[in-house]
């Protein structure tokens, strides 16, 4: 008999449906010579500190720092998981061979290796794994079983990652509780958690500490068109007052007309994070809420697999996306076919096929999160919101660039150069997608800075005429709180505010905490109260603030340290570093850590302390 183990229920029965298992059983499925099983998530944890020595289980400095060798597993102390688990081990000691059927990704390989070593699995085992959950692709992951061995990187991956979690997280937030704890407060330290919280507050302190800079603009408006002064601003009144007299009164000469033409491609494909970005800019969704979501339409089977890094497909995808398209189009939302309309212009003809999308080499385990091509039915309001901008996010790819000719005119009075831009779409190419009838106006919901975007009239060289000139007195303004959004963005990023896109692609190996966890994350801080909602901006409390205050050691609280380690972590996953270094490099840490802070509060762990040994 083979067992298949899945993640969850939902999962399990989808498999036991299209490999024949249709005899249901107490916790399992059986037929066709399989039992389907599952998991509820986690069943194992490691084990807490009392479960390895009683001087542990009271929490004193003089048990710092705790290191236990070796580090063990166990049950997750609820009846409904111990049922479950007994069952599972009773099908696997019979069991002539296993099929891990859980999330195709680094929490999934690791949930179900601790329950196999639990239960003392003996028999061999094979590893299913599918980007999407449609019946094409479970049957097509049937028929190419690997051996879990090949997949051994991963799990060391996420082993590596739930022990170091353990040896910072249990050390410091005891170190840090019982140096500077008031009345029993528990400080709770985390290796992503710490960070994030630090770039929160560090934001909020920057707000709080800005004293704005007053400075002057000069500009002047000439046939309805406001130009601006080319020197920028004037940072003292009377400088830009001289300014204004010298010009006032004066004919306005235009000096230069450049017109360029220019592309702008379509967006990326989403990964998980910049799926959270949107629909948190856009939909107000939290980060938590937009991975429920999408993890949702996953197990509907409408979207691939969502817990993913990376904005391309793989070349094998190419020939599966005219079928995509063609679901799409049948897509029917109440009476309504929202993607008739952006689909029948690619019709006829086949479909572009652009490195920006297709790139095996930018893929390593799954592809960017797309539809499924399977009709999507019976969806909350809020599916269909996520669902929908996936959607249009794929149609976007294969329409042609947007075009446009951008527009510079400049101008001088008596010495003193003024310059307008506009900007002029000559085809919209891709943005077509995103524009929607709203009442009588076209309304563009992809790039709504091109509302401030407006065609310039003609101008000729050598023109010229009266103006009104103005001068403004503005006032530098702060840093902005952080949104989910842009919190999203800058763990990516460990910290470092990217614009570009290929940049910030660049900087993704170095970012703080997985793509899958870092909505838990921003949620943990919110139950710790270390942080707060006041409309989109994420605000530190005085909790929170007093905790990154009390954290003098930056290996705690800098991202860019942080990033190091998780670049750690994704090389031990693809065989580029050795996961007992990386352990033994934590170990050596947290000895530092725990000895410096016991001697001095004020010590400050540099980063050359945190490279390679």
């Amino acid at each position: 008999m083979i067992v298949c183990i899945a993640e969850k229920p939902s999962v399990a029965r989808d498999i036991a449906r299209i490999i024949g298992a249709t005899s249901q059983h107490d916790g399992y499925m059986e037929g066709n010579g399989y039992q389907v099983t599952w998991t509820f998530g986690h069943l194992c944890t490691l084990k807490e500190p009392h479960d390895y020595s009683d001087k542990w289980k009271v929490w004193s400095l003089s048990g710092l720092p705790m290191i236990p060798s070796p580090f063990g597993i166990k049950l997750i102390d609820d009846n409904g998981i111990r049922k479950q688990f007994d069952i599972i081990e009773k099908l696997f000691s019979n069991a002539d061979g296993i099929v891990n059927c859980g999330d195709a990704g680094q929490e999934g390989e690791l949930i179900q290796r601790w329950v196999m070593q639990k239960a003392n699995a003996k028999c061999p085992v094979r590893r299913l794994w599918i980007s999407s959950m449609t019946d094409e692709a479970i049957k097509e992951g049937f028929n190419n079983l690997r051996d879990q061995k090949d997949y051994n990187s991963l799990y060391l991956a996420g082993l590596s990652r739930a022990i170091g979690d353990w040896l910072l997280g249990m050390n410091a937030t005891r170190l840090f509780t019982l140096k500077y704890g008031h009345d029993r407060q528990v400080l709770s330290v985390g290796r992503v958690q710490t960070p994030t919280l630090a770039l929160i507050v560090n934001r909020q302190k920057e707000i709080e500490n800005f004293k704005p800079e007053p400075y002057w603009v000069l500009a002047t408006l000439y046939r309805d068109v406001l130009f601006t002064a080319t020197k920028g601003k004037f940072t003292s009144k009377e400088e830009g007052e001289n300014a204004f007299a010298t010009i006032e009164g004066k004919p306005f000469t235009v000096t230069g007309v450049q017109k360029k033409k220019g592309t702008e491609a379509p967006p990326r494909l989403y990964d998980l994070t910049s799926l959270q970005v949107e629909c948190n800019k856009k939909l107000g969704f939290t980060a938590e809420q937009t991975l429920n979501l999408v993890q949702s339409l996953y197990e509907k089977k409408v979207t691939t697999y969502p817990r993913v890094d990376t904005q391309f497909l793989s070349d094998d995808i190419y020939p599966k996306c005219p079928a995509i398209m063609n679901a799409l189009f049948k897509t029917t939302f109440n009476g309504h076919t929202p993607y008739r309309n952006i689909i029948s212009p690619l019709g006829h003809k086949p479909l572009p096929k652009s490195k920006k999308v297709f790139d095996s080499s930018k893929v390593t385990d799954h592809h960017a999160i797309i539809p499924t091509g399977v009709v999507p039915t019976a969806l909350t309001d809020m599916e269909r919101k996520v669902f929908d901008l996936v959607a249009k996010r794929f149609i976007a790819v294969f329409w042609p660039d947007c075009r446009f000719s951008t527009t510079t005119v400049t101008g001088s009075v008596d010495g003193i150069d003024f310059k307008a831009t506009g900007k002029e779409i000559l085809d919209a190419g891709w943005k077509t997608v995103y524009v929607k009838e709203s009442k009588d106006t076209l309304v563009d919901e992809q790039n709504e800075k091109d509302d401030e975007e407006k065609t310039l009239p003609e101008f000729n060289k050598g023109e010229t005429g009266p103006h009104t000139p103005t001068l403004t007195e503005k006032a530098t303004t702060p840093p902005k709180y952080y949104t989910e959004a842009t919190l999203l963005r800058a763990m990516e990023t460990a910290g470092k505010f990217v614009q570009d896109e290929e940049l910030r692609a660049a900087l993704k190996e170095n970012g703080i905490g997985r793509p899958s966890s870092r909505a838990q994350i921003i949620e943990t801080l919110f139950k710790r109260k270390y942080i707060k909602r006041e409309r989109k901006n994420l605000v530190a409390t005085p909790t929170g603030i007093g905790l990154i205050d009390t954290i003098k050691v930056k290996l705690l609280t800098s991202c860019e340290l942080t990033g190091i380690w998780e670049k750690k972590l994704r090389d031990i996953e693809h065989n580029k570093y050795n996961a007992q270094q990386f352990i033994q490099e934590l170990k050596d840490q947290i000895h530092d850590i725990v000895l410096q802070v016991l001697s001095d509060s004020n010590f400050c762990i540099s980063p050359t302390q945190n490279t390679d040994k």
